[in-house]
């Protein structure tokens, strides 16, 4: 997407932006200049700041087209903060974005947000985070997407080569629910300072829900519900499991994360006890794919997880049944590595026209 478009009107102008590729499939807001100068603004920084290249296309990333992506995903002003941040997270070299939209995988970046912008935006963390209905969620991983496609090259088929995709490829974005957390935030587990906003993000497979049905009278109810999340990790047809690495996200939700807290378990205790039992035996492995692992004994065990730290544990949606494994691509030169970047806050100038 480069120059400028004109048309007789935005109905014309939508038709234009859909018919040159440049959309998710979906209606956009018309990226005016006058819109597009205003989330410029929110951003703080210059236009022609240039933030990477992004892959696969190998754009440069520049706040102008960051923002420009931003109003047709339909950001608001507070929102910029957050995009730039996600922007910054996924240009890490550590990331392997290009690899990452060009895999046959059904891969897209999870955004988990910490901080206190949160309630600032409306990032939504709790009941059907995930799902429709939260603006801020919507449009912040929306935007992404777009700059993923428009700036990075990204198109299905062409240079996005995922075989199916996955709905999260449209927006993958929530809040951690952090007054519902018997922990620290996820952003305090990775050295951030309390209050200091961050976004962390990993390229992830849709949500498989992990049905845990709790016991208070039963003192292994604990047990029981890692054994279920390491169940769910180790599935033995995702890309973790038969390549032996790779990230993982977990989302529990607060009535699990109490379960776990209350048996005296810290997140680092968790994900030490998920990355042990999450495993297979090679045999079995390979009795379902032959291809992946190495040579060794059938009896082997093989981890679907190589360290505790490559498990992101943090608390999402409501109480109940219901928690959620996120398995990853596991590949790329940096195995499908973590990323984070702080939100950088309060560096946007007043805007004048944002009153009255």
């Amino acid at each position: 997407m480069t120059g400028l478009l004109s048309a007789a009107n935005e109905a014309e102008a939508l038709e234009m932006l859909h018919n040159s590729g440049c959309t998710d499939g979906l209606p956009v807001v018309i990226p005016t200049a006058d819109r597009v100068a205003r989330l410029v603004l929110a951003s703080g920084l210059d236009p022609d700041i240039e933030l990477g290249a992004m892959g696969p296309g190998g754009g440069s990333t520049t706040i102008e087209k960051v923002s420009t992506n931003a109003v047709m995903a339909g950001c608001t002003p507070d929102y910029m903060p957050v995009v730039v941040a996600a922007i910054r997270a996924i240009l890490q070299v550590e990331f392997d974005l290009g690899e990452m939209q060009s895999t046959t995988h059904c891969t897209a970046p999870l955004m988990i947000v910490n901080g206190p912008v949160i309630e600032h935006c409306g990032i939504a963390g709790g009941f059907g985070a995930l799902g429709p209905g939260h603006r801020a969620n919507a449009s912040i991983g929306r935007a992404v997407r777009l700059c993923m496609m428009n700036i990075g090259d990204a198109r299905p088929g062409v240079s996005d080569m995922a075989l199916l995709g996955h709905p999260g490829k449209f927006s993958f974005c929530l809040a951690e629910a952090e007054r519902s957390s018997p922990w620290v935030p996820l952003s305090e587990s990775l050295g951030y300072a309390p209050n200091e906003s961050v976004v962390t993000i990993l390229g992830a497979e849709p949500p498989h829900s992990v049905l845990f049905q709790n016991d208070g009278d039963d003192p292994d109810s604990p047990d029981r519900l890692l054994r279920v999340l390491a169940a769910a990790i180790a599935n033995t047809g995702s890309n973790n499991a038969n390549f032996s690495g790779g990230a993982v996200a977990v989302a529990l939700n607060p009535e699990h994360a109490q379960v776990l807290a209350g048996a005296g378990l810290t997140r680092s205790d968790v994900q030490a006890e998920l990355q042990r039992l999450a495993v297979n035996r090679r045999g079995h492995i390979r009795s379902l794919n032959t291809g992946f692992l190495s040579d060794g004994a059938d009896g082997d065990l093989i981890p679907a997880v190589r360290r505790p730290d490559d498990i992101v544990v943090f608390i999402a949606g409501g109480s109940g049944l219901y928690s959620a494994v996120f398995p990853s691509w596991a590949a790329g030169a940096h195995r499908n590595a973590i990323v984070h970047e702080p939100v950088a806050t309060g560096a946007a100038c007043d805007l004048p026209w944002a009153t009255g």
